[in-house]
């Protein structure tokens, strides 16, 4: 950052505060266990359950989808739909399940994908560790705070929820759709 500030020949000295931005400043602990392998789907549910049906999801945590298991599956039943979820960590579990669903052996309706084994909590960017008993501290922890928050819900933020009203409209509709889901194609080399 401060290359790109003398690059462009700012001087920050003379330049006239202001407030900072609070646009997603407000964090639910959803996001947190993002972290740990099966957080993402774990946060999901909350918010699927809560979106199908107008109720928060009596149970927030889904324990079938913690752990370091290299693939874990649950059923979730939301609104009348029993929804089959799987949970997989590293990537050779990722090939066995896909394998799997390519063989007609597994059908589920969301799969989570996390490359490291345990999730992030022990991936790049984390001290260098494969003892499981210690991931399974880092575990420990993303899930006590998720346990302890008051905002354990991504529908829940203030802040997302003024997103969607101001800009974005309603969850799954078009413009959310086209703004924050990634789609692939295949291309050569070089393009």
């Amino acid at each position: 950052l401060a290359h790109i500030i003398r690059l462009k020949g700012l001087d920050l000295r003379g330049a006239a505060g202001e407030p900072a931005d609070s646009l997603l400043g407000a964090r639910s602990s959803a996001g947190k266990i993002f972290g740990a392998t099966g957080g993402v789907m774990e946060a999901a549910v909350r918010t699927a359950y809560h979106l199908a049906t107008g109720r928060e999801l009596g149970r927030l945590e889904l324990k079938e989808v913690r752990g370091l298991d290299g693939i874990k599956q649950a059923s979730v039943k939301i609104a009348g739909t029993v929804l089959e979820v799987a949970v997989v960590s590293g990537l050779m579990n990722a090939r066995r399940l896909v394998e799997d669903m390519a063989k007609g052996l597994r059908r589920y309706d969301f799969v989570e994908v996390m490359t490291c084994p345990g999730g992030c909590i022990a991936g790049g960017g984390q001290p260098h560790c494969t003892d499981p008993e210690r991931v399974r501290a880092r575990m420990a922890a993303l899930y006590d705070i998720d346990r302890h928050a008051k905002l354990r819900c991504a529908h829940k933020n203030p802040e997302v929820q003024q997103l969607y009203r101001d800009f974005l409209g309603q969850p799954l509709g078009h413009k959310s759709h086209q703004l924050l889901h990634t789609s692939y194609a295949q291309r050569r080399e070089g393009e």
